[in-house]
């Protein structure tokens, strides 16, 4: 790909943050740039039209922001006309060549813990004494990355299933696969799609990374020939990283696979809960990878401390432990939650995205002990309570007429939390953990949780 855009007409399909991004970096470069987005408003300094309003036979190229699904109808005349499609990704890939030619990359993904564990990598890169800087579906965008004066050595790159989907060029020194469960089923159409799409990363990948406790990742990657590393909770053999006792241990990347060397204690991991302590595994295996020492991971780990919503703990008081993990957006991450607790009042409910319940109420109805469900899917839930777990007590919350998503009245989630009160006793834990997207009722899932953390605080003072 050209690094010279002079004069080149580049329409941009979406006018979010990636759209924008590649706008202004395009822009600079001589481009000729034109947005596609269903909202109309111009947005700094560029102006956006609806897509129907391009014809698309009129532009050198076109540059995909994540989401967009590729059989909508300016996607497919674009192929039909022969225009050349990329995506934001590739497109920083290509500028690095020239921008930051020794810069390294490596990438996660996952269904779940993608966010905290690509900060906890950088971390350890930063610890070990190289210029690192969590991007892609967190913080900056990929490109804005490779365009800083910060002059990174090495991107450690969060992709989410839709940006995968598009991603054609770049390559990753190293890789890792946290989970595989079904999300985004409605964008990708199904299952099999989702996980293709996720596991498609590997054909530009050296060293893959694996959680050998995930079915979905062991399956798949035993169709993968490049260099396997596997971790999990267990006695690692030669070549895994994995558990020692109370030691994250390195029988990877050491120099005789048949010693261990210690990565950390387990209690050095906060929250110290399973999943959590598995995705720290999957960080230091990244940043072995590309040549972190042993003791700079172990100090990252134990001065880290993962973003807000992730199975935050909001009070404990009168033996009620409240805690927000509003990220837990799919079923997959209420599972891990939910079973990370033994008594549970259990805010659930929202955008299921095509996600099924019967497998989380399945694993973890020992746990639930009451189950307030609020928003659009949550009868999913209610049907698999009913069906496996009927002694459950199921508890429906509805918003007020005049309520107002993202308005200042908090009403809803003080309702919410009211009757969670109002069914918990010393021992239990009231866990947000919704098991869905948050935008029917919510602006995001960071909203989502602030407003439960407020309500709680607000209930318990």
């Amino acid at each position: 790909m050209a690094i010279n855009f002079s004069g080149e007409r580049v329409l941009i399909l979406g006018a979010g943050v990636t759209g924008l991004a590649v706008a202004r970096s395009l822009a600079k470069r001589g481009a000729l740039i034109s947005i596609a987005d269903d909202q109309l408003s111009d947005v700094s300094g560029f102006a956006v039209a609806h897509p129907n309003s391009y014809e698309v036979k009129n532009f050198d190229l076109i540059v995909v922001s994540p989401g967009w699904k590729p059989d909508h109808s300016i996607i497919t005349k674009a192929k039909s006309h022969g225009v050349k499609i990329t995506n934001e990704i590739d497109l920083a890939w290509s500028l690095r060549a020239d921008l930051a030619p020794n810069q390294r990359w490596v990438a996660l993904t996952g269904t779940n813990g993608k966010t905290s564990t690509v900060e906890l990598t950088a971390a350890m890169l930063r610890e070990g004494g190289i210029a690192a800087v969590a991007c892609g579906n967190v913080g900056t965008t990929v490109l804005e990355s490779v365009e800083s004066s910060e002059n990174y050595d090495v991107l450690v790159l969060e992709l989410s299933s839709f940006q995968l989907h598009w991603l054609r060029e770049a390559t990753f020194v190293a890789t890792a696969i946290l989970n595989i469960a079904p999300d985004h089923v409605d964008w990708h159409g199904d299952f099999e799609s989702y996980a293709d799409a996720k596991m498609s990363i590997l054909d530009r990948t050296s060293t893959g990374i694996f959680n050998a406790g995930d079915a979905e990742v062991l399956t798949r990657a035993s169709r993968w020939q490049g260099r396997k590393v596997f971790f999990s909770l267990d006695t690692p053999g030669p070549g895994e990283i994995g558990i020692v006792e109370e030691l994250l241990v390195d029988r990877a990347f050491v120099i005789d696979p048949q010693e261990a060397a210690m990565l950390a204690e387990v209690i050095d991991v906060i929250p110290t809960v399973p999943h959590n302590v598995s995705n720290a595994l999957a960080a230091a295996g990244l940043a072995r990878a590309v040549g972190v020492d042993h003791e700079s991971i172990r100090r990252a780990i134990q001065s880290f401390k993962p973003g807000r919503h992730r199975i935050e703990t909001i009070l404990s008081k009168d033996g009620i432990t409240w805690i927000d993990d509003s990220k837990a957006t799919n079923p997959h991450a209420a599972t891990a939650s939910l079973l990370a607790t033994l008594s549970t009042v259990w805010i659930a409910g929202g955008l299921a995205k095509g996600a099924q319940m019967h497998e989380l109420i399945q694993r973890c109805k020992s746990r639930i002990k009451t189950a307030i469900l609020i928003g659009a899917d949550r009868e999913l839930i209610a049907e698999e309570l009913r069906s496996q777990a009927p002694s459950v007590e199921i508890i429906y919350i509805e918003p007020d007429a005049n309520y107002v998503k993202g308005g200042p009245s908090n009403s809803f989630m003080e309702s919410v939390v009211a009757a969670a009160k109002s069914r918990a006793s010393a021992g239990d834990t009231v866990l947000l953990a919704p098991a869905c997207a948050s935008m029917d009722q919510f602006i995001s899932y960071g909203d989502r949780g602030d407003r439960f953390a407020s309500a709680v605080l607000k209930e318990n003072s």
